[in-house]
């Protein structure tokens, strides 16, 4: 294990297509980190248990970790119409990390991680990103998936509303054969990402990769036994995958 000497946690903002956008950077004491920066789903927030948890686990390992509200959600400015705009929660991500590595002494290799629509975010991400590595929860391929759940199957973070807006409509399948480095989680009972997505992506992806599939796992990952499991493999990947050359 990594001690740290002194760890900071750091709020500040970035821009993104004029939004201004909040987030929280975890510092290890190290010099030139690795970091990680996480993707939220669509009506949840940077404050995600996962993410919180996630975070002060890298700093023990010596990786930074930067968890940051998409634009209408959260503490960020913008609109719910705007936090339905999947392209821009792209560049949301990319901004992200252009910011970082303009302010911040970090190092070179970079990670993602994100859960449901924020893990297709990171996924039409990465190969612009450069991220050596890549960690999915519940992660859709198109938005076809989430319009069915807005329709009634189990709307558990979306509306009709806001899924049947043309700005959210996506399809990231055709580059997945570009990612490596890739963890997959997803929960065979997820009533609003079908599994095959998952079986999918794996398919699709290069290597490395790994799939997880958590028996009777929700959307949500509400049980504590695959959250523990989650922050354990997740950590392993993450340490691999970004330590140094």
């Amino acid at each position: 294990m990594i001690i740290s000497k002194k760890t900071e946690i750091i709020d500040l903002s970035f821009t993104a297509d004029g939004f201004r956008l909040s987030g929280t950077l975890h510092l290890p004491g190290i010099d030139q980190p690795p970091f990680i920066v996480g993707s939220h789903g669509l009506l949840s927030s940077a404050s995600s248990p996962k993410q919180v948890e996630l975070a002060g686990k890298c700093s023990e390992k010596g990786i930074a970790f930067f968890r940051f509200d998409h634009r209408g959600c959260g503490k960020s400015e913008g609109s719910r119409t705007d936090a339905a705009d999947f392209h821009g929660r792209c560049r949301d991500l990319s901004n992200a990390i252009e910011f970082l590595q303009n302010h911040y002494d970090l190092g070179s290799r970079i990670g993602l991680f994100g859960s449901s629509l924020g893990g297709a975010v990171c996924l039409a991400t990465a190969v612009s990103a450069k991220a050596c590595a890549v960690v999915t929860i519940a992660a859709p391929l198109n938005s076809r998936s989430l319009i069915m759940a807005a329709r009634g199957i189990e709307p558990v973070e979306i509306s009709a509303e806001l899924a049947l807006d043309p700005k959210f409509q996506f399809d990231i399948k055709d580059g997945l054969q570009a990612i490596s480095s890739l963890l997959i989680f997803h929960g065979n009972n997820d009533s609003v990402v079908p599994v095959s997505h998952a079986h999918e992506l794996f398919e699709k992806a290069g290597c490395p990769k790994k799939l997880i599939i958590q028996k009777e796992g929700d959307h949500v990952m509400s049980n504590p036994v695959d959250q523990k499991q989650f922050i354990h493999e997740t950590m392993a990947w993450f340490t691999s995958c970004l330590k140094p050359l």
